[in-house]
């Protein structure tokens, strides 16, 4: 009884908390006694007051028994307006970092349905119009939607402060990527350096600054400079600035955005064409099944998992004995290749000569096109670990070793399957692709509907928080809304560096350049768009300005190099910094805002 007392008392504890705002009676705004004979009214002695809140709220409490009494003036609460009616908000600077906090959780929930929608449909569809016009599009969208939400809002005065959160955002996120997460991809990708390329998978100079790095191909050059053309827009907009000139302004508005949509056309037409790394992440998957196959049939051969999941040495040192028929202590692409056809590739139509090649590439490090017991050990060891940290990241949880390897070899042989290009003779696979359309579509209507409902009470959050802690809320915007639309990206990115490949490094800064760019075409036209339809004002020359360093600093980086010694992430990593300190100078101290 005492149990549905509580949960009783709770209901209606919480009822009366989400109850909607009731009247009683109403104190007239009647400024003079003679008034109420005039209308008809017998005063209470209650008149004259201002108009308060409408919801009853309890005084904050205080150290002297007594409060002082209200004046004509003050107000006991400072109101907030509720975001569709009924979303909660707050007035009180810890009430809207909550607030933060949650929505930007379903920000980051929407951007992660977009992320994996966009990649279940590229890899049942293929390169083409989906990978090339629509999928960019759509990882960008949350920003967009924030941007357009800040603009969007109350009078032409309302919209000029709010915007302010847009404009923080869309030079965060671009710090953010070219910064923190490139500099970090440096960091966990790198490897030896010798020659002036780095080594794949060779990993034993530790944290030598020019010893040691990453290196990558040249497409990867090639989004870098797409990225830094991306950057004319703000060029063109700024131009009145440059001139000292206030005519103009409205003008170099719509100019820009001209230019920032015909870039971003040309930029998805270009994807279209040049699909190359969409082809880079489906020849991935299928490497990656290649490494799920060979665990999953040493998992038939024998245990080669210690208890707590770290690879057994001395078991996978039998395997290479196994395998090496002929008992030269050397595997030869002849045993290699007996071992795939023992592997049963032909359920995912796999080529047996491309899986020699794989595994050869991954094994042999000597280069001889052989693998000896030494490599096959590190090789093996390898594969397991990035076993583990796979099916980990996918289930939230570690398995136990028994069931690591059918866990990973189920994940990958699912991921494959999405590539819907197994072949016409693969009848028994037709309706899982279709399964799967059904999902990724459902991922990415999802996501849209969420970080469209929660992009408006996201930006009202910041923008209380900025007025309950005098905080600009461009520096609120600029460090919190990039961590929750680009986390699930990030982390991405952070997962294919760690591999240590100069493919998978290619792949990683290919797609940090190109949300760079979608940034600096797709959200500025949104932006731009903002400024020119609610006729706002453009004062954003600080903000430009570091956009401007760090496009063009890591720019060039990305387009003369294609080998980053680890040095190279401590510029990036400065850069960070160094872009809040020269907004908060150049307006705040010299006037630019």
């Amino acid at each position: 009884m005492a149990e549905n007392t509580k949960s009783l008392f709770f209901f209606l504890s919480t009822l009366l908390l989400l109850a909607g705002q009731s009247q009683g009676r109403i104190i007239s705004k009647i400024s003079s006694p003679t008034s109420f004979s005039e209308s008809g009214l017998i005063s209470n002695g209650i008149d004259n007051v201002e108009k308060q809140n409408s919801y009853i709220s309890l005084n904050t409490l205080v150290s002297s028994s007594k409060s002082p009494p209200l004046t004509n003036n003050s107000k006991a609460e400072e109101t907030c307006e509720q975001t569709y009616g009924f979303l909660p908000c707050t007035s009180t600077a810890m009430g809207n970092l909550f607030l933060i906090f949650v929505y930007g959780y379903l920000m980051f929930t929407a951007a992660s349905f977009l992320s994996n929608g966009s990649e279940l449909l590229l890899e049942i569809l293929g390169p083409g119009i989906i990978g090339g016009l629509f999928l960019p599009v759509l990882g960008a969208l949350p920003d967009a939607l924030l941007i357009v939400v800040s603009g969007l809002s109350g009078s032409t005065e309302v919209a000029q402060s709010q915007v302010l959160v847009g404009m923080g955002l869309l030079a965060g996120s671009t710090v953010m990527l070219l910064t923190v997460l490139w500099g970090s991809c440096v960091i966990i990708g790198k490897w030896d350096i010798e020659d002036s390329r780095a080594k794949d998978s060779k990993d034993t100079r530790g944290l030598s600054l020019t010893e040691s790095g990453v290196s990558t191909d040249i497409w990867t050059s090639y989004a870098a400079r797409i990225m830094a053309v991306s950057i004319i827009p703000f060029v063109i907009v700024q131009l009145p600035a440059i001139f000292h000139t206030n005519s103009g302004r409205r003008l170099a508005v719509l100019v820009s955005l001209i230019v920032a949509v015909t870039l971003l056309v040309s930029y998805c037409v270009f994807q279209i064409f040049q699909p190359w790394i969409q082809e880079r992440k489906m020849a991935y998957a299928k490497h990656k099944h290649v490494i799920a196959g060979l665990l999953k049939h040493m998992h038939g051969l024998d245990r080669f998992l210690t208890d707590d999941g770290e690879p057994d040495e001395e078991v996978i040192r039998k395997l290479f004995k196994t395998i090496d028929e002929n008992g030269d202590a050397y595997l030869s692409d002849l045993e290699l290749r007996a071992l795939i056809i023992g592997i049963r590739f032909d359920e995912i139509d796999l080529n047996k000569e491309d899986a020699v090649k794989k595994l050869l590439r991954d094994f042999d490090t000597s280069g001889d096109s052989q693998v000896d017991e030494k490599e096959f050990i590190e090789g093996i060891s390898k594969w397991l670990k990035e076993a583990k940290r796979s099916v980990t990241s996918a289930n939230s949880s570690t398995p136990r070793a028994s069931n690591l390897v059918t866990a990973f070899h189920r994940q990958t042989k699912e991921e494959h399957d999405l590539l819907g290009n197994q072949g016409d003779d693969a009848e028994e696979g037709a309706d899982k692709p279709k399964f799967t359309s059904y999902k990724a579509v459902g991922m990415l209507l999802l996501g849209t509907a969420i970080a469209a409902a929660f992009a408006d009470p996201l930006v009202d959050a910041v923008d209380n928080f900025s007025t309950a802690t005098s905080i600009p809320s461009f520096f609120i915007s600029f460090i919190a809304l990039p961590l929750a639309t680009n986390s699930s990206e990030a982390v991405s990115a952070l997962i294919f560096a760690s591999r240590k490949k100069q493919r998978t490094a290619s792949l990683t800064f290919s797609e940090i350049y190109g949300a760079v760019t979608m940034n600096n075409i797709l959200c500025l036209s949104v932006f731009l768009s903002l400024v020119y339809v609610r006729q706002l004002t453009w004062d954003f020359s600080a903000e430009v300005l570091v956009i401007l360093i760090v496009c063009v600093v890591m720019g060039l980086f990305g387009s003369f190099r294609t080998t980053f010694p680890l040095w190279t992430c401590s510029i990036a990593f400065l850069l960070y910094p160094f872009s809040l300190a020269l907004v908060y100078v150049l307006d705040y101290v010299f006037g630019w805002s």
